[in-house]
């Protein structure tokens, strides 16, 4: 065992916030690292150290390996936690924490590698038998060659690239003619974005549901799962809102896709929280797609339907303790539902709104959570990713947690900035969404900024109605109110 006494949280924001806390409450001293444009950023307030590592862009202070490396060695920490993004799925780095006599809160570098390439994790899962969509399983060559697969496996089909993700090098191809140019595209957008152009094919699911699991693994060979999350509403091919449980697995399915999950974790050996991510088609089959070696950002949800607190479970399993559940100890509780604060104009293409918050108020009460890295009066830094928060919700059901989600979106109010509330508000109330019958085309099928302005206009005009209809009212009570007391005091004067 390797007791951890002080760990340096290699990130920002909000998710460096949430795993201070969790450390504080575990006695474990905290150390924030932050960039000049994050001088005044609560987590550096919040920690019980800070150090800077650079200047405002990420590539040249948390994307720096010795910068973060320098950080620990300084302070005198034990280990880091890199939270998600920035460095937290780079073997490089994780191989220089170990090199450095540091605790990595996190998996191997051989873990990362293998399952940061798409290509290497599907060899990898094959192994254990886990389902794939048709395709190939190696990168693209021969461009020729690969158009013969592409009509073996039948149109339209995917061109991915096999690093990276976000979208990024991702290309569907609808029918043959096309595929070249397309395959042309994929390529050089993988190369500028990763630095490789390889790139595979599969077979397009037309209308794909996006489920990942999650999983625990320990240095004992002890792995888990925590059930699954549903992140199908999605932009860009960025989730937005995300939920747990999903409302269409069956019991069946979910044990089926939760030993798919840890297979694919055991055949890396993988010690500590990922997950394990799968597409579901229209007719309940599911295929992997990728593992993030990481804490993904949508983990409250699990921790609400679960009732663990997977930060805490991470140094746990990185000290060298046993995960500290089994698999039959775990039910589902609840279901909770998370949307992605960002500051982003939904009426304008999602495109990202830097500015001032000039009003930052947190909705609270029962069943709403809010992990955030802001306040009143700050600005949203223009290098980093544009999310403020991530506002949680956990209820006895799903209709609970839906209306307990548009209670708190009510309440939260922002101003300076434009946010993606608005579109959460819209998620929440739309009929495929509160049903459960919709898929990763949900924003392309139901939503467009028209629906925003003309729900803000007729909100608009119902508050204009309201509040003549209150006017109307108060002055027929002033008439009334006089009129009764004119009445009274000619009555009383009389009687004298």
């Amino acid at each position: 065992m390797q007791k951890i006494n002080k760990l340096l949280i290699a990130n920002r924001g909000e998710i460096a916030l949430r795993i201070m806390r969790s450390a504080k409450e575990m006695n474990i001293k905290t150390v924030a690292v932050f960039s000049e444009a994050d001088r005044t950023s609560l987590h550096v307030k919040y920690a019980d150290e800070a150090i800077c590592v650079g200047p405002a862009p990420s590539n040249q202070s948390y994307l720096v390996i010795d910068n973060i490396i320098n950080a620990a060695k300084t302070t005198g920490a034990d280990a880091i936690h890199p939270g998600y993004g920035f460095l937290s799925e780079n073997p490089e780095f994780a191989t220089a924490v170990e090199n450095t006599g540091l605790i990595l809160v996190g998996p191997s570098a051989e873990a990362m590698r293998i399952m940061g390439n798409k290509l290497s994790a599907k060899a990898a899962a094959l192994a254990y038998n886990i389902p794939m969509v048709p395709g190939t399983d190696t990168a693209i060559s021969d461009i020729s060659e690969a158009k013969k697969t592409a009509i073996n496996v039948g149109f339209p089909i995917l061109i991915k690239a096999a690093a990276g993700g976000g979208g990024k090098g991702m290309r569907i191809v609808n029918q043959p003619e096309d595929f070249e140019e397309q395959m042309h595209l994929a390529v050089n957008e993988a190369t500028s974005a990763f630095g490789d152009g390889s790139v595979f094919i599969e077979r397009y699911v037309t209308s794909p549901r996006h489920i990942e699991i999650q999983i625990l693994g320990d240095k004992k060979g002890n792995i888990i799962h925590l059930f699954e999350r549903e992140c199908s509403i999605q932009r860009r091919h960025q989730k937005v809102v995300e939920e747990a449980p999903s409302a269409v697995l069956t019991p069946e399915i979910r044990e089926k896709m939760g030993k798919a999950a840890i297979d694919v974790a055991r055949s890396v050996n993988y010690t500590g929280a990922g997950t394990v991510e799968f597409i579901l088609d229209e007719n309940l089959n599911f295929f992997f797609l990728e593992m993030n070696t990481r804490l993904q950002v949508e983990h409250p949800v699990t921790e609400y339907i679960t009732g663990l607190d997977l930060v805490k479970e991470q140094i746990r399993i990185a000290e060298g303790h046993e995960i500290s559940v089994k698999q039959e100890d775990l039910k589902i509780l609840g279901h909770s539902i998370e949307l992605r604060v960002y500051a982003e104009d939904p009426s304008n293409n999602f495109l990202p709104d830097i500015g001032t918050l000039q009003t930052y108020k947190l909705p609270s009460g029962n069943g709403v959570r809010v992990d955030d890295g802001f306040e009143e009066g700050m600005d949203i830094p223009i290098y980093y990713d544009p999310m403020i928060a991530k506002l949680i919700t956990h209820g006895a059901n799903r209709a609970d947690a839906i209306a307990k989600m548009k209670r708190a979106i009510e309440d939260y109010n922002i101003t300076g900035i434009q946010t993606t509330l608005a579109f959460g508000k819209f998620v929440m109330n739309h009929e495929a969404f509160v049903s459960g019958k919709f898929d990763t085309h949900f924003v392309g099928k139901y939503f467009s900024p028209e629906v925003l302005v003309e729900k803000s206009d007729e909100e608009a005009l119902i508050a204009a109605i309201a509040a003549s209809l209150f006017k109307n009212t108060q002055k027929k009570t002033t008439l009334q109110t006089e009129t009764s007391t004119t009445n009274n005091w000619k009555k009383n004067r009389t009687q004298f």
